[in-house]
């Protein structure tokens, strides 16, 4: 039985401006399983940003293959990919990225919103989440788990108090059976990984298992 959940053959990533070519990847191989916790570093202008946009269905490779739970993924329709993001791929960004005219609660609503879900599950859902972060005195201020998490910096904006306690809720969703990949500067908290591979010029340039995480 395969337990991949991410597989990229020979990924690459061209962008065009003003007739210049940039390369931000150049025939990536990656493959993650069910359940690991991985992390991406690498100086800034790598690629580790443009890597994650791709592994969250954000933007689309130019050559090679993205499978998602063995399904080729790289060539589905906008809608096709909203729907797969909406039910099966979570995010956290450095900045955030929430809709200013909605509620700390109606942002964490609308996902679910969109998957059709009830009324009453929607509001023990996103209650429960709010709990968990302790957001929940916030839930009237303005500005579910998935089986898949992508975290860009998630403690990028944050002090050293507040980033170890949004890394002690990635441990614990981890811990619950998500699939977190994370991109991360801070060798403080790449170690919280199972897995970290080094990007440098858009491609993997190195690779650590890490079989004894004291961080667990």
């Amino acid at each position: 039985m395969n337990d991949s959940v991410i597989q990229l053959e020979g990924v690459t990533k061209v962008f065009l401006t003003d007739e210049v070519e940039t390369h931000a990847l150049a025939g990536v191989h990656l493959e993650i399983k069910k359940g690991e916790y991985f992390s991406i570093s690498g100086p800034s202008g790598c690629g580790k940003s443009t890597l994650l946009s791709i592994l969250g269905l954000l933007d689309s490779p130019t050559d090679g293959t993205y499978q998602l739970n063995g399904k080729p993924v790289q060539d589905l329709s906008m809608s096709e990919r909203a729907r797969v993001r909406n039910r099966e791929i979570g995010f956290i960004f450095q900045a955030f990225n929430l809709i200013g005219d909605l509620t700390v609660y109606e942002n964490v609503e609308l996902p679910l919103t969109y998957r059709g879900m009830p009324s009453a599950e929607r509001k023990k859902r996103v209650q429960e989440s709010l709990d968990k972060v302790g957001m929940a005195h916030r839930m009237k201020h303005y500005r579910g788990q998935p089986a898949i998490l992508l975290a860009d910096e998630p403690t990028g904006n944050l002090d050293s108090r507040n980033g170890e306690a949004v890394m002690d809720l990635l441990r614990g969703l981890h811990r619950e059976g998500a699939t977190i990949c994370m991109v991360t500067h801070d060798p403080r908290y790449a170690r919280y990984a199972d897995r970290t591979i080094h990007l440098f010029d858009g491609r993997v340039v190195d690779e650590k298992f890490l079989e004894e995480n004291t961080v667990k």
